[in-house]
């Protein structure tokens, strides 16, 4: 069995405290995120401003430039999920880096503990 969430997150948090890791995020992962957040926002609501506003054309060219713009907003909006995506799993993938150096380090200080035991 192993042991509880709780108890692991507390051995994580003093080993990374004892080795003085550096636990920031990213400079930019906030903006990242949020600029997606926003791109989002915009693209759906313009996606839907815009056609509604095709639907009220009575000419065809204005009817499919309106739509052009609002697969312009759509195509907005997936890159708005990208960028919030890409924020998140940095976010994500930093913290499991730092897991594995606290989990190599420690593997490490076991090795090094059981030799000095075998030379004496």
């Amino acid at each position: 069995m192993s042991a509880r969430p709780g108890k692991r997150s507390e051995t994580f948090t003093t080993a990374v405290a004892e080795k003085k890791l550096k636990t920031g995020s990213g400079s930019r992962d906030g903006a990242v995120r949020a600029g997606g957040l926003v791109a989002m926002i915009v693209g759906v609501v313009g996606a839907f401003v815009a056609y509604q506003l095709s639907l009220g054309y009575e000419d065809t060219r204005d009817s499919v430039s309106a739509q052009i713009l609002a697969t312009a907003f759509l195509a907005l909006a997936v890159l708005g999920v990208g960028l919030y995506v890409a924020g998140a799993l940095s976010q994500l993938m930093r913290l499991w880096l730092l897991r594995q150096v606290v989990e190599s380090q420690e593997r490490h200080d076991e090795l090094v503990a059981a030799l000095r035991e075998g030379r004496s």
